[in-house]
This record gives structure tokens, C-alpha cells and sequence, in this order.
């Protein structure tokens, strides 16, 4: 039997190193590589042979659209399946329009993440229920504005992203490793640059309003 050629670009290492472990287990899978960031697997792109792509989108530099968007015109035959904590709009329209192929949250059970990879690299489009319907939602609204976000540096874009997922202050510094009070000052400069007062205004000026974990500050 042919195996499904797997790469995971992901920058978290403990959802890297699980989703590897879960994919390669299976008998018709086999993951050749994984990827801490969007950079490195740029680089090593044109090197690599694969049959699907599992990417996720918030990472430090290169967002995984923008790598979608400078690796699937050389290869094309490759599927790209988008793995994040994000049901948004924008993103979607904008991974979609980029070549992704299929769309799935992080808080799936590992028999489904397995699921998705089976189907994309069949020929489906594996994505939920919710996230097929604001597909539909953004096409039908013509949602093709960019996310704002480009106000912000990498290191912001990281803060407000463990923001979005819930995570308090403390639990940001010991996830980056930095203290408390750094956290702070990157939180404050988020806000004066969206001008926004709160956490919650944030996550909805850049990722719209369909997170489910955002609370306010």
C-alpha cells in the first residue's frame, strides 16, 4: 500500500510532536517531516516530497497563509489542510483563496484529525459543520477584507493569539518564558495600535467574533 506523505508546520512543539505521533501511527500514513515555523519549511520546500500539508495558520513570521500561498503554485498536486484554534471568516476565505484544501479546528479528537488527512488526500475537502457554513457566510458576504493585524509586530500577533485561545497573563509569561510585566506592556501596545480598551475587543477587531474562548480585561 502507498502511505499518505505527511509534513506538519506547526509551531507549538507539544501539538506538533502529538499530531506526528497520532498520523505516523497508522498504517497508511507516514509523516516525514515536521516544522517549528513557516521559514524553515519554505526553505526546505522544494526538497521535500509530500502528499498532504497539515499547517497551521498563527505563527512567528510567516503566517501559515502566507506559506500556503508561496508553496502551493510550485507544487500544486499537494493538499494543504489548515489546523487551528480559529473559526474565523477571514482566515478561511483567505486560506481557501491561497489553495488550502481543507480547514479544521485543533480541538478535534485525534480519530478525526486521521479523518481529515484520509479525505483530503482523496480528493475531499475535509472541514466541520460550523466552519463549512461561515465559508459560505464569507462568500456570499464577499469577505475579502485583510485581518487586522499588520499594525502589530510578530511578538504581538503571538500575545493576542494566546489572548484569543483564554490564556491569562501569567500563563502567556511562562508559555514565552518572559515576565508578567513584559506581557503587559505588549498587551497595552496591542491596544493603543487597534485602539481598543479591552481583551475582548481585540480578538474581535482582528479575528471577527466567532471565538469562543474570549473573555474581557
Amino acid at each position: 500500500m502507498k502511505k499518505i506523505k505527511i509534513i506538519i508546520v506547526e509551531d507549538d512543539k507539544d501539538i506538533r510532536e502529538l499530531a506526528a505521533a497520532i498520523l505516523d501511527a497508522e498504517h497508511d500514513m507516514e509523516v516525514v517531516k515536521t516544522f517549528p515555523n513557516g521559514e524553515t519549511f519554505i526553505k526546505a520546500w522544494e526538497n521535500i516530497e509530500c502528499n498532504v500539508v497539515v499547517m497551521d495558520i498563527n505563527m512567528p513570521g510567516k503566517n501559515g497563509i502566507e506559506c500556503i500561498a508561496l508553496a502551493k503554485p510550485n507544487k500544486p498536486q499537494v493538499q494543504f489542510l489548515i489546523s487551528t484554534v480559529f473559526e474565523n471568516p477571514q482566515y478561511i476565505f483567505q486560506a481557501l483563496c491561497n489553495g488550502a484544501t481543507g480547514y479544521m479546528l485543533k480541538n478535534n479528537t485525534s480519530d478525526k484529525l486521521i479523518a481529515a488527512v484520509r479525505d483530503i488526500a482523496a480528493g475531499g475537502s475535509p472541514m466541520n459543520a460550523n466552519i463549512a457554513r461561515l465559508v459560505v457566510d464569507s462568500f456570499s458576504q464577499k469577505q475579502t477584507h485583510a485581518i487586522h493585524n499588520e499594525l502589530l509586530t510578530a511578538r504581538e500577533k503571538e500575545i493576542l493569539d494566546l489572548l484569543a485561545q483564554g490564556l491569562m497573563y501569567k500563563e502567556i509569561a511562562f508559555r514565552k518564558e518572559i515576565a508578567v510585566e513584559t506581557v503587559r506592556k505588549h498587551v497595552y501596545n496591542i491596544y493603543e495600535k487597534l485602539q481598543v480598551d479591552t481583551r475582548t475587543e481585540a480578538i474581535n477587531k482582528v479575528y471577527g467574533s466567532h471565538l469562543n474562548s474570549q473573555t474581557s480585561t
